[in-house]
């Protein structure tokens, strides 16, 4: 073993290694909150000054952590945040939990990444660990962020160390946090492997280590290739049974009675998230180098990618069959801006490719939303920056054209809306789950 691997090792083993976490996001802050609860000095990095502000000050804005033990860490000098990425070079281990978007053309934009490799790169210094946890496609860790590391003249495994190990978070999910979900690590060789498995051994239940930091990237993108395959087919599956004056929630209600061979998938307007709808191209990205198609990853994106476009065609026909009313001139509600219910989570959601193509057929689109009180910038809908979730009155109710449930939140008065509401287009089954039916009602 290398002084430099003994050296970290028995700083990890007494907890006298200074851990940072780049991205104070829905993943970084709750990791770095869950290694500061485990009695190793932490430090949270973010681009945003904002953010440090806020966090140092003992004020979360992640649902998954709350202010007092934020607070009561950063009192104790267990957290603290900064934007300064000079400080890095304090730091033992570096754990990257920065955005993996893509570009228009659906292509990989690992922009993030590659600045975040550069930053570390100007403090990079012998006996670091350096631990990518963004979901991306195998072989980035060997092929982006190593490459642009050993420019410094140091070595991977020799004179710092490297691995990997994805985030498995799941935002507004009572059930799991970051200490019980088991962690998939890996490292590159193995003394690199030694000290992530020391690490995040020490920080969550149950590590899963893999022989290498590409096997770990592939668990990844399987599990959501697999969430974003089994979507796809549900919805083709609504899409098909509607036709058939078949309700598709009833039919999986009754699938998923099964003790073996079936497993539960629910259709919608469409996929939203940080993963699954946007890990899957990166495999079919990376593919195109061993000269292979994906053809089933990329059907189920068409599938996926097109639901908005069903929903808004499903919008446009009721409001034209039962009220003689075109879409343009129309006023629509959307109820839920967020990408899945009970979280103020806006990451791709579907919500705003709905406002956007009503928007575009000449309907006025309203939204409330009880986790979003103002639409905040996103990449591919500035036009929406800054509107307001408008309350959720009678009166809203009987003078609109149509509710469109885009999200299914819990704080919504789904009662209210069936009883004043003259048109509901439904892609949750929210109304049936809640016991309220009527002719109103359309399930899209």
């Amino acid at each position: 073993m290398t002084v430099n691997f003994e050296n970290l090792h028995r700083t990890l083993l007494d907890r006298s290694a200074v851990i940072g976490v780049i991205g104070m996001g829905y993943v970084g802050l709750p990791l770095g909150v869950a290694i500061a609860r485990n009695a190793f000095k932490t430090i949270g990095f973010d681009v945003d000054p904002a953010k440090p502000l806020r966090l140092n000050d003992g004020k979360s804005y992640v649902g998954s952590v709350s202010s007092e033990e934020l607070g009561a860490l950063v009192q104790k000098g267990r957290f603290t945040a900064t934007s300064d990425l000079k400080r890095l070079g304090e730091c033992d281990v570096i754990v990257i939990c920065v955005p993996t978007p893509l570009t228009r053309h659906r292509q990989p934009d690992l922009s993030y990444i590659e600045s975040t490799a550069r930053d570390i790169a100007q403090c990079l210094r012998l006996g670091q660990l350096v631990v990518l946890e963004s979901t991306t496609y195998p072989g980035t860790t060997r092929e982006i962020l190593q490459p642009i590391l050993e420019k410094t003249g140091l070595v991977a495994g020799r004179d710092f160390f490297l691995g990997f190990s994805p985030e498995r978070e799941d935002p507004g999910n009572q059930s799991f946090e970051t200490v019980t979900i088991p962690k998939i690590v890996a490292g590159a060789g193995t003394e690199a492997s030694v000290l992530v498995q020391e690490f995040y051994g020490a920080v969550v239940k149950k590590i899963v280590p893999v022989s290498s930091p590409d096997v770990a990237e592939a668990v990844k993108i399987t599990e959501n290739v697999f969430r974003a395959v089994n979507i796809a087919l549900v919805n083709e599956l609504k899409m098909i049974f509607a036709a058939m004056g078949i309700d598709i929630w009833e039919v999986i209600e009754a699938a998923k009675t099964k003790p073996f061979g079936y497993m539960p998938f629910y259709p919608g307007p469409g996929l939203g998230g940080h993963c699954i709808p946007i890990d899957p191209f990166y495999l079919t990205w990376k593919s195109r180098e061993f000269d292979l198609t994906t053809r089933f990853i990329e059907l189920a994106g068409e599938i996926n990618v097109a639901m908005p476009n069903y929903v808004v065609d499903m919008l446009a026909r009721a409001l034209e069959g039962r009220h003689g009313k075109s879409l343009k001139n129309a006023h629509i509600v959307m109820l839920g801006l967020a990408y899945k219910k009970n979280v103020p989570d806006f990451r791709e959601s579907p919500s705003f490719k709905l406002m956007e193509l009503l928007t575009a057929r000449g309907a006025r689109v309203d939204f409330h939303d009880p986790h979003a009180d103002v639409v905040p910038p996103t990449r591919e809908h500035p036009e929406f920056t800054g509107q307001r979730s408008v309350a959720l009155t009678p009166d809203l109710l009987k003078s609109c054209d149509a509710v469109l449930i885009s999200t299914d939140h819990d704080a919504v008065d789904y009662a209210l809306v069936a009883q004043h509401a003259r048109l509901v287009i439904d892609t949750r089954n929210v109304m049936a789950r809640n016991g309220l039916s009527g002719g109103n009602i359309v399930k899209a």
